[in-house]
């Protein structure tokens, strides 16, 4: 049974969705039907937190969780909270070096970009005055060099998120998180990257 870690921020716990409609549980239900066994051991996301949160309050977690998989999915809140890139790249690079100290090998660790909240209704409300598609995509492009430093796969989601703008469907109840339906896009993306890591 492979025991998987599910890191991040409200991306990961699902704000505004049951359990049950999250991506990992998704995730982790079609990997159980197609013949991958594995659980979800930890899930110490909270939303708000960013990179600094999850080294100080989500790695501890992680590294009692034992687990032998884990996804990453941070940096949103970095960015609303005017984290400097600099120090947004040095946190993304410590947190995958302490998560790969407890990984098998760096395949078993599949980090996700950041999704465009800017595609939401309530998002500008956040924005600072700044372009949010612009800013994260910078941020975004930070994960994708790091991820390619540490031979990581990466998927992004942040075209696929920002059709959000045009289907109130795909936005949760409080107009700035996903809905249980754009979950289910996610994880269509991201279940084909997780199983091929997964060596089935």
């Amino acid at each position: 049974m492979i025991r998987y870690a599910a890191i991040g921020d409200s991306y990961t716990i699902g704000e505004n969705v049951e359990e049950e409609e999250r991506w990992p549980n998704l995730m982790v239900r079609h990997l159980n039907e197609n013949g991958i066994a594995i659980e979800i051991v930890a899930n110490p996301s909270v939303t708000g937190w960013t990179t600094q949160d999850l080294i100080d309050k989500e790695l501890p977690i992680f590294r009692e969780s034992n687990a032998d998989f884990a996804t990453l999915l941070i940096g949103v809140n970095d960015w609303v909270q005017k984290v400097s890139e600099e120090k947004f790249r040095a946190n993304m690079k410590f947190i995958i070096e302490e998560m790969l100290k407890k990984l098998p090998s760096p395949k078993r660790l599949v980090v996700v970009t950041i999704p465009d909240f800017g595609a939401t209704p309530a998002g500008p409300a956040f924005s600072g005055g700044k372009d949010i598609s612009a800013g994260l995509a910078r941020f975004n492009s930070i994960i994708m060099q790091e991820c390619e430093n540490y031979d990581l796969a990466c998927v992004d989601i942040f075209e696929l998120s920002q059709e959000m703008k045009n289907d109130p469907t795909l936005v949760a109840p409080d107009g700035l998180h996903p809905s249980a339906k754009e979950y289910v896009l996610w994880e269509e993306v991201i279940y084909p990257v997780v199983a091929s890591q997964l060596d089935y």
